[in-house]
């Protein structure tokens, strides 16, 4: 027995034994974890979540549900996980300032843009799909994608979802995997729609051209000013890797400057921290007061007070961007698993045409299945309207046939299917206006027939549906630009120099070589207290600002 068992097991070096473990460990987390598919832009716990909402009939139109209700389907049926990652991801889809487009619709606490890590409990929240969700399960069940098991093979997922936009740029994403990550940042729906249209009508549209007209680069939920040149935005996205500087929108108003929009992911609470630890440890005197404002209808609305109009604004401005998090840079990697299921660093042309590959793989198994689906529909017709033109010899048949269905097939030539829908008909479906009704429906369903084929076997007719769908799309979701480019010069912080105040001071030389300066102009220099033996040699009014210089009696300064 012993024999037999020591025969059963294998001896494998442990090296090897760890280089495959690690191996399948880190091919899991790079394709079913950490980062996003270029069809659809999900990562894999995203998509079931998305999945599990549309099952449960979660739509934009129905009534909230407890979150927990959802997330409890999610790791029961598709996501083995913890269910506190699994909230996570769906609150980021739900919050406003985290997603260009939400695909959440919370109701309840789901954080704010000082701490998005504040959301209630899954317990207290309810939640249903946006509408933008539709963009991604509307054609799920028209033969669309492929479906695998789940992890207990009880169910099937989706492996995609059939994206009508390319989201994965859309809503961007961020991820750690093993020896890998991404990070992709939000862009606008209608550029990267006019991009898409763009490469369907020329596909040798260059980077240069889609950049100067219609991609102008990211484009943030929260607002804030990109102030990274086109050229740098060009060579970003000519490798899918860089980086993009973001600052905050500061507006002058009267003698305040006022902060209206943050960067992307920044705290307001933060903000305000660092430019007060700066006005405590006097590096910022031109600065005498600091408060919040935000609002329910201003989200963001920080007032720095500088102390009189002579402050030079654009000087102080440029200090703040440069020492606080009111300016930001964002690293860009576009990392993504492709349709050959394999990660790579795409740039902008690149992943955009496969996405339109994708698109156009999408929209054809959806014509071919809806094709399928009417021509199943017009060959059962073409049964009905056989027993309606000959429906006294029908009935007579089934009246005294023992087996009316063979012998419905073998007297008209009948199918299978077309004699079961005969003998299903109900006695009120006998009226004359039946063949009627049949005969229109018919005619409708030949002219879609039509069309279908059509688009199906020419890739003209093809591009300009998908065109189509992306313009109207673009036009229900998509909304003007919020972070605009602006050209702004480098920012600098003040020098030493320029934080000491610039009041008048009476700069006092003693006779015995010892210097000091008292506050005002106004001051009778021999008046002040001198040590013992000591007293007035000279006196200047100056700025505090300014440099003092003496020269000695060799003429050394």
């Amino acid at each position: 027995m012993d024999e037999q068992m020591d025969n059963a097991l294998e001896s494998i070096p442990l090296t090897q034994y760890t280089e495959s473990a690690y191996l399948n460990y880190a091919m899991y987390v790079i394709n079913d974890r950490a980062l996003p598919h270029i069809g659809d832009g999900l990562k894999p716990v995203q998509r079931r979540i998305i999945y599990a909402m549309s099952e449960l009939r979660l739509g934009a139109d129905a009534k909230f549900a407890k979150s927990a209700r959802t997330i409890g389907d999610v790791i029961g049926k598709f996501h083995p996980h913890g269910d506190s990652a699994c909230y996570e991801a769906m609150v980021l889809m739900a919050q406003p300032f985290s997603c260009r487009h939400p695909l959440v619709d919370g109701q309840g606490n789901w954080g704010s843009p000082d701490d998005p890590k504040s959301f209630a409990a899954m317990r207290y929240t309810e939640s249903r799909l946006t509408g933008y969700a539709q963009l991604l399960l509307s054609e799920l069940r028209e033969g669309t994608v492929d479906w695998a098991a789940n992890f207990d093979g009880t169910l099937d997922e989706p492996l995609t979802l059939p994206a009508r936009v390319p989201n994965v740029l859309l809503n961007g994403s961020s991820g750690i995997a093993v020896g890998m990550a991404t990070d992709i940042l939000p862009h606008n729906l209608r550029e990267l729609s006019e991009a898409c249209i763009t490469l369907l009508d020329a596909p040798r549209t260059s980077l240069a051209e889609l950049c100067g007209s219609v991609i102008q680069g990211p484009d943030f939920p929260t607002g804030g000013e990109i102030v990274s040149s086109p050229a740098e935005l060009e060579a970003l996205y000519a490798s899918g890797k860089g980086s993009v500087r973001v600052r905050a929108r500061i507006e002058a108003q009267g003698e305040e400057l006022v902060i209206t929009e943050l960067p992307y992911q920044v705290s307001g609470a933060k903000v305000q921290e660092q430019i007060a630890s700066q006005m405590n440890a006097k590096k910022l005197p031109m600065v005498v007061d600091l408060r919040d404002e935000s609002d329910h209808e201003s989200p963001t609305r920080i007032v720095i007070t500088p102390r009189s109009a002579r402050v030079d604004r654009e000087a102080l401005m440029s200090h703040l961007f440069a020492t606080t998090d009111l300016e930001r840079s964002y690293r860009v990697n576009f990392n993504m698993i492709g349709t050959d299921a394999r990660p790579q660093v795409k740039p902008l042309l690149d992943l955009l045409r496969e996405w339109l590959k994708y698109r156009q793989d999408t929209v054809l198994r959806r014509l071919q299945y809806r094709l399928e689906r009417l021509l199943a529909r017009l060959h059962i017709l073409d049964g009905l309207m056989t027993a309606y033109l000959n429906i006294d010899e029908v009935i007579a048949l089934i009246r005294s046939e023992d087996q009316p269905k063979q012998a419905l097939m073998a007297r008209f030539g009948l199918s299978e299917l077309q004699a079961d829908a005969i003998l299903d008909l109900r006695l009120r479906q006998l009226a004359r206006l039946e063949e009627t009704r049949i005969k229109g429906e018919q005619d409708e369903l030949n002219a879609e027939r039509v069309d279908l084929e059509k688009t199906i076997s020419s890739k003209a007719r093809l591009k300009t549906l998908i065109k189509k769908e992306l313009r109207e799309d673009a036009e229900k979701y998509g909304s003007e630009r919020k972070s605009q480019l602006v050209a702004r010069a480098e920012a600098q912080a003040f020098t030493e120099k320029e934080l000491v105040s610039t009041e008048p001071v009476t700069l006092v030389l003693s006779q015995k070589g010892w210097v000091r300066a008292a506050k005002g102009h106004d001051i009778n220099a021999e008046e002040l207290s001198y040590r013992a033996g000591d007293g007035l040699l000279a006196a200047a009014q100056a700025r505090a600002s300014q440099d003092a210089v003496f020269i000695d009696s060799a003429g050394k300064a």
